[in-house]
């Protein structure tokens, strides 16, 4: 059933450098999708981290572990860091390198911008974390919440939140044109007999969500920019003093920060649609209203974003307005719940580690669904608002359900991205210590907040009934560290000296099982041809013949090239790409610096970038 790579000649071994000239030059959507989940995976660190100092501090009362101005920077930096440089570039890398191959294309539709998008993400990331070694991280939570950061934020004449407002518009850039990619591939680039109602359930999502993104991030840029002019330039879109409103902002912010929550989590929906079927022997229940129930939930997730503020005073109607499409969009939402659980009931159960972390994602994504229709209803949303009890939601959403999916997906994906399986053995290990870390340290959280204890503070003091379960927190919370740490020594061993994955390990049924592990440059020898919603059980268990007829595969750039006409065309590599994301970073840190010589950096900045677009309309004329 799987297809053979075809090698491309090539005059002896590359060296070190080649090898990484290669990969910062490549435009295919595989590596480019491996580099954001490795960038992504070491963010994801990075914010852990962050998150285990915030515990330790708050492991005991009274504590001075760290200083209240270090708690808000490391609070600001580590929420940002798991929305906009982990769990959203995870997804992002998943569906690069899978979306293609599941659609039956030789690459995504726009090469080089593809490749534009993972150096902004990369260069916005560290241009972010860069805070902490030039004067100070962002300390107005990841939220920004207006005036505290129009006006210099938590110290005077800091410019800690213009690295925050400048480095959200560089990843938003990286986003929307990521987003962008992904919908004409989906569109345009699918194999022949692949119509909308047989595509993949993770292309849907990930379909979907990339409409998302195209349509919330402009709210968040406009916020920003105007931000960035109170912060700089005098003006006083959100300054109350000054005539302002401050509810513009929370307006603009949540009218994309509502849907970004959908952004995160309808790619692990389409990770465990995937793996359902799979691992209990049957076809997905409810196929079709899975992925138009995510077009619902899309559509839905931009009319609930006031249920962040039914305590700031918008009055009965509008919180009753927002209450109810709330819990409108707990439907969709929910129905899919039963969907799995139908999938899972009376099939043949392989309890290998990715059905073991999809299981585990359904049975905490339902706890933060509950909470969720619980936040839902003004009144009791007025009592738990800004307590513990809401940062226990979101992580049940968002650790609970999109961390625990898409290492459902890395474990089940891993085989064919790099032809060797991961232990079974670490992976049971690393599931049960996360699962039981995850709810020792956010279970608790629920009854912290029902009894008072407000989210967002340094310490507090003893005697108050918060002692003992902050402590349990802690332990939970470096069991999750523990956990992460099997994940990557089980990558390291796997790397090292695992076993060879074959082409199809687990028996699947979508595309990307029927070619080889990892897949050659241009993913296929032959034209898919497909049939139904389960293409590769077609050719194994219904009698089909293997795809059509061979084609050539010589793709350009390759090492023997002649003048035979290719029915393969894919871009050679370029640096043009790096170039734009370097020079658009350069302008960044001079719009930073913009009182105090930053000008020359901004025209610096545009200048590379310019020499750069000019550059990747060269090649794309070329092509």
């Amino acid at each position: 059933m799987a297809t053979t790579a075809v090698p491309v000649p090539h005059s002896g071994e590359q060296s070190w450098w080649q090898t990484i000239w290669s990969w910062v030059t490549t435009v295919d959507h595989k590596k480019i999708g491996i580099m954001y989940i490795i960038t992504a995976i070491v963010f994801f660190i990075s914010g852990g981290l962050e998150a285990l100092i915030i515990r330790m501090q708050l492991a005991r009362p009274e504590n001075n572990l760290i200083s209240p101005q270090l708690y808000n920077e490391l609070f600001t930096m580590h929420g940002t860091t798991m929305v906009f440089l982990a769990v959203m570039p995870l997804n992002v890398g998943l569906g690069n390198y899978l979306v293609p191959l599941m659609i039956g294309a030789n690459d995504m539709a726009y090469p080089r911008l593809n490749a534009l998008s993972y150096w902004l993400f990369l260069f916005g990331g560290f241009f972010l974390t860069s805070s902490y070694a030039l004067g100070g991280a962002p300390d107005a939570g990841w939220f920004a919440y207006a005036p505290l950061s129009a006006n210099g934020g938590v110290l005077p004449k800091r410019n800690a939140m213009d690295f925050w407002v400048l480095g959200i518009n560089l990843l938003g850039i990286a986003s929307i044109l990521g987003s962008i990619n992904f919908i004409v591939t989906v569109l345009n680039l699918r194999a022949p007999g692949m119509k909308f109602n047989r595509m993949p359930l993770f292309v849907w999502l990930q379909l979907v969500t990339s409409f998302l993104v195209v349509f919330a991030f402009p709210s968040v840029t406009v916020a920003t920019i105007l931000l960035y002019f109170d912060r700089n330039f005098g003006t006083a879109f959100f300054l109350p003093e000054k005539g302002g409103d401050p509810m513009l902002w929370q307006h603009l912010f949540w009218f994309f920060g509502h849907p970004e929550v959908y952004i995160m989590i309808l790619p692990p929906f389409g990770i465990v649609s995937e793996i359902y079927p799979v691992f209990s022997r049957k076809p997905i229940f409810g196929y079709a209203f899975i992925a138009y129930s995510g077009v619902a939930i899309a559509f839905l997730g931009f009319t609930v974003w006031s249920h962040h503020m039914f305590a700031v005073g918008m009055g009965p109607w509008a919180n009753a307005a927002f209450s109810a499409t709330s819990l409108l969009i707990a439907v969709p939402t929910g129905v899919k719940i039963f969907n799995w659980i139908a999938t899972l009931w009376g099939g043949s159960l392989n309890f290998k580690t990715p059905l073991l972390f999809a299981i585990g994602f359904l049975f905490l994504f339902v706890i933060g669904g509950i909470s969720g229709v619980m936040l839902a209803l003004p009144p009791l949303d007025y009592q738990v608002t800004d307590s513990y009890f809401v940062v226990a939601h979101f992580h049940y959403v968002l650790f609970g359900g999109a961390i625990f999916a898409l290492f459902a997906g890395f474990y089940y994906w891993w085989p064919k991205m790099f032809g060797h399986m991961l232990s079974e053995r670490l992976g049971t290990w690393q599931f049960w210590l996360m699962f039981i870390g995850m709810n020792l340290t956010f279970m608790p959280m629920h009854y912290l907040g029902m009894i008072g204890m407000p989210r967002r503070v340094w310490t507090y003091e003893r005697g108050l009934g918060f002692d003992f379960w902050n402590l349990v927190q802690t332990i939970g919370a470096f069991m999750i560290a523990a956990s992460i740490a099997i994940f990557i020594w089980n990558v390291i061993v796997s790397w090292r000296s695992g076993e060879a994955a074959n082409d199809d390990p687990w028996d699947g049924h979508t595309l990307e099982w029927g070619t080889t592990s990892p897949p050659p440059a241009h993913n296929f020898d032959r034209i898919p041809i497909i049939r139904s919603r389960r293409p590769v059980w077609d050719l194994k268990y219904g009698g089909r013949q293997e795809f059509t007829e061979p084609r050539d595969t010589k793709a350009a750039g390759s090492a023997d090239e002649d003048d035979t006409p290719h029915s393969i065309h894919l871009p050679p590599p370029s640096f043009y790409p790096i170039i734009v994301a370097f020079g658009l970073t350069v302008a960044a840190y001079g719009l930073l610096y913009i009182h105090s010589g930053g000008v020359w950096g901004i025209v610096i900045g545009l200048s590379i970038a310019s020499t750069g677009i000019a550059g990747l309309a060269s090649e794309a004329a070329r092509d």
